[in-house]
């Protein structure tokens, strides 16, 4: 079940996608293909996994469409227009449009500005990246059933205001972008630090991101946001093999060996890095934080200096309390862990962060490295009641047991 879940998850996005546009209904491509994964887990463990997993699922998938369609085009009270008619007849259609990929046609299409900015996101997630509701309300720190509800009002509209399925003229992708840029970011963070579940990384995830990634580049090669997106995407999975060690537990990055990290990747951000030098964008002081990880030949020589600034102009950018968090361990890294616990205790309070356990988990570490031993094992505790991952809950289980072995008397701070 685990090795079909992971094939259903990669094949996913790319047949929900394919689908769509070939049918001209989301409702329909979706049901189909979850009805398609529902027949392959009768039919693959009987007789194997086919050489072409995607293709196998599509053809069902299709297949379970067109019956659909024909049967509400019999329904008198229900009309298709032409261009349906037309799809329901034809496999494949000749597109001239740049944007050669379906799943960044789909990325796109979620992005028009008919549908509320709050619900672009959390659509292009679920259909796209085949996350499950929980997961996506992980990652954008949101309630469940707000998020659920949102994927349902847009699926609705589209439906109901016949918003065409399809990319915009190439002279509107630009203002869409922003978007699309931020989906891939979502789903590499997924992969990369995995939000809920058995594994600490899902590659399949984080393989999407690097390819979604390399196809914005492509076809949008002026565009320096597209390269600093890249940039940071390539150097931060630069170190993915490291993240976890044989058992596929956690291993925190002043841990990893790096001389397994991928230099070929490293070089790559580094070029894309370049490319994107002069973006106003949220990605490039992003990139500058990771190239200065990834280009440290030790933990102790990581260049904090670097790292603390590219989050100021981070901070003066956006008004996120995730990166005000992060910044604040920085702080305590370059500056002690008191300055990074005065940081950190100004952005605790924040509404957005109450379901999050990354202050808990940041106040923890500082404390840790103070030598604040009791303190710090409190707020590692308060960090395991709020992480959905298993490897995320044993590695906050270790530094609690850490900080049980002779504890340094530590007081509460005021």
């Amino acid at each position: 079940m685990v090795e079909l879940n992971g094939v259903f998850r990669r094949e996913w996005g790319a047949t929900v996608a394919a689908l769509a546009r070939w049918c001209g209904d989301l409702g329909v491509a979706e049901d189909a293909v979850q009805e398609a994964c529902a027949e392959a887990l009768r039919a693959w463990p009987r007789d194997g996994v086919p050489d072409n997993p995607g293709a196998w699922l599509l053809t069902v998938a299709r297949n379970r469409a067109r019956d659909r369609l024909r049967r509400e085009s019999q329904r008198p009270a229900r009309e298709f227009t032409a261009a349906r008619n037309e799809a329901l007849m034809r496999m494949d259609s000749t597109d001239p449009h740049p944007v050669r990929d379906d799943e960044l046609r789909m990325m796109f299409t979620c992005a028009h500005p008919a549908l509320e900015r709050s619900s672009q996101l959390a659509l292009t997630l679920r259909l796209v990246s085949g996350l499950t509701v929980a997961e996506i309300a992980r990652a954008l720190l949101q309630n469940e059933g707000a998020v659920g509800r949102r994927i349902t009002r847009a699926k609705n509209k589209i439906r109901t205001t016949n918003i065409p399925l399809r990319v915009p003229p190439a002279e509107l992708l630009a203002e869409r972008l922003p978007h699309v840029l931020s989906c891939v970011y979502s789903v590499f963070t997924e992969g990369y630090w995995s939000t809920g579940g058995p594994s600490a990384v899902r590659d399949e995830l984080c393989d999407e991101a690097l390819r979604l990634s390399a196809e914005l580049c492509a076809l949008m090669p002026g565009d320096r946001e597209c390269h600093a997106l890249a940039a940071l995407v390539l150097l931060h999975d630069s170190r993915r093999a490291t993240r976890v060690d044989a058992a596929r537990a956690l291993v925190p990055l002043d841990e990893q060996d790096r001389r397994h990290w991928d230099r070929a990747k490293i070089a790559r951000g580094l070029d894309r890095l370049r490319t994107a030098a002069g973006s106003a964008g949220p990605y490039l002081p992003q990139a500058v934080i990771a190239a200065a990880h990834a280009c440290a030949p030790t933990w102790e020589q990581t260049n904090w200096v670097t790292i603390c600034a590219a989050y100021d102009r981070l901070v003066s950018m956006t008004d996120s309390p995730v990166v005000r968090a992060n910044r604040a361990l920085a702080l305590g890294f370059r500056d002690g862990p008191a300055a990074g616990l005065a940081a950190v205790e100004q952005v605790a309070h924040d509404p957005r962060l109450a379901r999050s356990n990354l202050v808990p988990a940041v106040r923890g570490d500082l404390l840790r490295r103070a030598g604040r031993y009791t303190e710090a094992a409190e707020s590692y505790r308060q960090a395991l009641e709020r992480n959905t991952s298993e490897p995320g809950r044993q590695f906050l289980r270790r530094r609690i047991a850490e900080c049980s072995v002779n504890p340094a008397p530590s007081r509460r701070p005021r």
